[in-house]
């Protein structure tokens, strides 16, 4: 909500993603953010955890990186409802006023982040990729893709708190875990019956029980519209196989129905952070870097050397893909 004292405001908050009471990946991330941006305003790093049986995991996040770990236990809580975790989250900051909060955008995050955006009367900026930090005035800058990722947006928040974001996974690294971290957790009171969620999770159906998660991937193989044909395409998966990676794609080829869209690397794709990224073809668009900023090494092969993508490689190759891919399959027999 629009407020004029902002000293009441305080510490960097962070809402953890759970599935079945362990923690999603993405939490360790904003805290690894949290902490950086909470040292540079001089506050704390808090975090929101809520499930049925959760408070080994707060011992992990406090590992990681939090101050103080909230502690919130239902049975039910035990899966995410919209209803369930926003009157848990907005009564608990009627009476503890955050200056920032982070949300991952998973599919929870991307449903609770704008239930409660709504509920506390403040905006949220969604699927940020860069937080930045004005020191002088405490705002964070939130930095997100826009105009169909033609553009990265930087928005504050100057008149409203708490200042409010959710981030895509994998756009960040998770920071290490120290075991004898300081922190405190807390077991919290809290009012909340069944009759205040409206909505009963009667079954868990998986999207695919086949294929690869790209996002969990060490090595991805991808390709861009510079490889030609779909039979130049497929070509990569017997070069991921050989390399122990997956094959992964830009959004054109997804489109041509060359792969399928799971599998899709970038803005409207999936967010990845493998150790290794090999683009074959792809000529660096912001809306697929977007997608593997959090890549360890990344490999170019382009056979234009002005191609923006070498301008995001760390190592790169001008030539024909094929004929480099080719001599690759060739050193690895």
């Amino acid at each position: 909500m629009a407020v004029t004292n902002f000293d009441e405001y305080r510490d960097v908050y962070v809402v953890a993603d759970t599935i079945d009471d362990v923690v999603h990946p993405v939490t360790y991330e904003l805290i690894g953010q949290a902490r950086r941006i909470a040292k540079e305003l001089g506050q704390l790093v808090q975090v929101m955890l809520l499930g049925e049986n959760v408070q080994a995991e707060a011992e992990e996040l406090v590992a990681h990186g939090a101050d103080i770990v909230h502690v919130f236990e239902s049975p039910l809580l035990k899966y995410y409802t919209t209803d369930g975790y926003t009157k848990v989250l907005t009564d608990f900051f009627e009476d503890h006023k955050p200056n920032i909060l982070l949300i991952g955008a998973t599919n929870n995050g991307r449903d609770l982040a704008p239930r409660m955006s709504g509920r506390m009367q403040n905006g949220v900026v969604a699927d940020c990729t860069i937080l930045t930090v004005d020191t002088s005035e405490g705002l964070v800058e939130w930095t997100r893709p826009a105009l169909g990722g033609n553009i990265l947006a930087e928005i504050i928040s100057p008149n409203h708190r708490p200042q409010m974001g959710s981030v895509r996974p994998n756009v960040f690294k998770k920071p290490e875990r120290i075991a004898d971290s300081w922190g405190r957790i807390q077991l919290e009171q809290f009012e909340l019956k069944p009759e205040d969620i409206r909505t009963k999770r009667l079954d868990f159906i998986p999207f695919s029980k086949t294929g690869y998660n790209i996002q969990e991937a060490d090595i991805i193989v991808a390709g861009g519209r510079g490889m030609g044909s779909k039979e130049n395409f497929d070509k990569l998966y017997e070069f991921a196989d050989a390399i122990g990676g997956v094959v992964g794609a830009t959004r054109p080829l997804v489109e041509k129905g060359w792969i399928e869209l799971p599998y899709q690397v970038g803005q409207t794709g999936k967010t990845v952070s493998p150790k290794l990224y090999l683009a074959f073809g792809i000529s660096g668009a912001i809306q697929h870097v977007s997608g593997i900023s959090g890549a360890d090494t990344i490999v170019a092969i382009n056979n234009d050397p002005n191609a923006e993508i070498f301008q995001h490689a760390n190592y790169g190759i001008v030539g024909d893909c094929m004929e480099v891919l080719n001599d690759m399959l060739a050193h690895l027999k």
